[in-house]
């Protein structure tokens, strides 16, 4: 009898065994091979302000955003419904909003599109000056405005239609490229 229950025992091992070692082929994770260092995300805020100041801690521009998104790999901040303020080597206040704008990393190139609207005083006049376009590059270090597209210029109540435009805010410059349309007596 114990003759039996061994060998029931042995057989029943036998296809444990069996079962065990032949339980089908189990599957092994591919390795997750990552080529060089993590990217860097960026940072992203709603409702932020950005302010750049100058060597002596004076801000430079301010920029007020809904929505912005830093894009690390091609060194620049994405902006949504901006507010750009600056004000220009006279001390005159300009602000300037668009739909959508980009500041390049370290350089202080600030470029605004979707329904630009910019208002400032010109130095060495007390007549305000409202610029209107569809997209339009600030350059802060400079203080250059320019634009290729159409632009509207009103100006002591005068209106100048223009192809392009570039607005030198510290020469107290304006200078409207081509098919210009309005007329303008000082």
């Amino acid at each position: 009898m114990t003759y039996r229950i061994f060998a029931l025992v042995a057989f029943v091992a036998l296809i444990v065994g069996v079962i065990v070692l032949s339980g089908g082929e189990r599957e092994v994770a591919a390795p997750i091979i990552v080529e060089g260092p993590p990217t860097d995300p960026g940072y992203a805020a709603k409702k932020a302000r950005l302010i750049q100041t100058g060597p002596d801690g004076a801000p430079l521009y301010t920029i007020d955003a809904q929505e912005v998104q830093q894009q690390p790999a091609q060194d620049t901040v994405d902006l949504q419904q901006v507010v750009l303020g600056f004000k220009d080597s006279a001390g005159d206040e300009w602000t300037a909003t668009a739909r959508h704008g980009e500041v390049a990393q370290n350089s202080g190139i600030v470029k605004l599109d979707g329904a630009v609207h910019a208002m400032g005083t010109l130095s060495g006049t007390a007549e305000p000056a409202d610029i209107t376009t569809e997209r339009l590059t600030f350059d802060t270090n400079t203080q250059i405005v320019t634009t290729r597209d159409r632009v509207t210029l009103i100006m002591s109540g005068r209106k100048l239609d223009a192809a392009g435009m570039v607005a030198n805010l510290k020469e107290r410059h304006v200078q409207l490229e081509s098919a210009v349309h309005g007329t303008y007596r000082p």
